[in-house]
């Protein structure tokens, strides 16, 4: 499906959608528990990617409004089927450790996208914690993988500049591992608020996490356990469009946005410093943000690289420059984000410059007009991009606009809710 976009003042409010890193946890936090119910869930193609997994490992995993899993003692058991992660990152990485500890051996695959995409420090890991082994069918350290376990756990160390979802993936295994798991990292971490995410989860289910001097470790003698319903917070990753709307066409209100540890909640002090009207009612979980001139700023990524396409597009609006730095990783997510968004936002006449690892987008010298560009098969350009067609000159054309399902199902119909002239093609 393609998407034209219509130049549009924006008004209104919407919802928060569920934090899809949440749910993925969530699932696999109620699979490790023999059963668990999580509540408000997102329901989005890659949510049900984990979903499953959970099942293939053993779970049986009925949805409703909410989503409740029941597992048997001995879960994760061998998968009889080969679990296909579709498009989503996090369900592979993390469902490679639960593979891990699997009395068997288990294969992992997703899309062509997925399967460009580094495994090969999770791996590497797993078989010096005593996994029988654990490699790329390919040998090139990306999927399809090939896990055979059960892992002993013990104390690994992970290199530098790894992705966040690895240290997360060993973390909630770590319970289940008969020596626990102890991990040192080389350097700090980069996407730190996803680790913390990580951690807050698990102490929900009881399972405490200790911060080393360098790293962190989960002793053995834990078990999952939660008598209530989980219930999953709005996702900052997502809100991030509707006051990105509201800060250059608008106004939006977004309900559900209660405080967390998801470091992309940073949005709403990027949108306050480029100068839009913010005000947050914490307590209710309510941010309002009307447009005023924006000015450009400079913001590092280290720990929010999923606002990068976001923070572009505000850029492209702002008055001065905007620079993002420490934006190398965001080249490994669905596909390269800097690039994409720099050949994307240029077509649509903005002045854009890139380094490995800065983007710089020179708002003073760029006027959007409306233009035909490509969604790449990755959600986060395709919402991004939608937010840059409400200020351009001319209707703006996104091409494989479905791939919003993967995190935000339902953001065009949000678009519509606030007034925005929405074509499905």
């Amino acid at each position: 499906m393609d998407v034209r976009v219509y130049p549009t003042g924006v008004d209104g409010t919407v919802r928060a959608p569920p934090s899809k890193s949440y749910t993925h946890r969530a699932i696999l936090a109620a699979g490790y528990a023999g059963g668990g119910v999580v509540r408000s869930p997102l329901v989005s193609a890659d949510t049900k990617a984990t979903a499953r997994a959970t099942r293939l490992f053993g779970g049986d995993v009925a949805r409703e409004d909410e989503i409740t899993v029941d597992a048997p003692a001995e879960w994760p058991t061998t998968p009889a089927d080969v679990i296909d992660c579709a498009n989503s990152g996090t369900t592979m990485r993390l469902t490679i450790a639960t593979a891990a500890l699997a009395d068997g051996t288990t294969v992992l695959t997703g899309d062509e996208s997925l399967r460009s995409r580094p495994q090969g420090p999770l791996l590497d890991a797993l078989e010096d914690l005593g996994s029988e082994s654990a490699e790329s069918s390919r040998g090139n350290g990306q999927a399809p993988v090939v896990v055979s376990g059960p892992v002993e756990g013990g104390s690994v160390s992970l290199p530098d500049d790894i992705p966040s979802q690895y240290i997360s993936a060993l973390l909630m295994a770590g319970p289940k591992m008969a020596d626990g798991v102890e991990i040192e990292l080389d350097s700090p971490p980069k996407e730190v608020p996803y680790i913390n995410l990580t951690i807050e989860l698990l102490d929900s289910f009881g399972v405490q996490v200790a911060d080393t001097d360098g790293g962190y470790a989960v002793s053995p003698d834990q078990s999952y356990e939660r008598e209530d319903p989980y219930v999953v917070p709005g996702d900052f990753s997502s809100i991030s469009y509707p006051l990105a709307a509201g800060a250059v066409a608008g106004e939006v209100t977004v309900s559900g946005a209660q405080p967390s540890a998801q470091g992309d909640s940073e949005i709403v002090s990027i949108v306050k410093d480029m100068g839009a009207d913010v005000s947050w009612d914490e307590e209710n979980g309510r941010i309002s943000v009307s447009s005023q001139p924006l000015s450009g700023i400079e913001v590092d990524v280290t720990d929010i690289p999923d606002l990068l396409p976001t923070i572009a597009v505000l850029g492209a609006v702002a008055d001065g420059t905007t620079t993002m730095t420490n934006c190398a990783h965001v080249r490994q997510k669905e596909t390269d984000r800097v690039e994409a968004m720099t050949e994307a936002l240029t077509k649509m006449g903005a002045s854009v410059s890139e380094t490995e690892d800065t983007m710089t987008v020179h708002g003073g010298e760029t006027e959007l007009t409306g233009a035909t560009v490509e969604g790449r098969s990755d959600h986060r350009l395709i919402m991004a991009l939608s937010i840059a067609g409400l200020v351009a000159d001319g209707p703006t054309t996104i091409r494989g606009a479905e791939h919003v399902d993967v995190s935000y199902p339902q953001f065009f119909d949000h678009l519509s809710e606030l007034g925005v002239e929405v074509d499905r093609l």
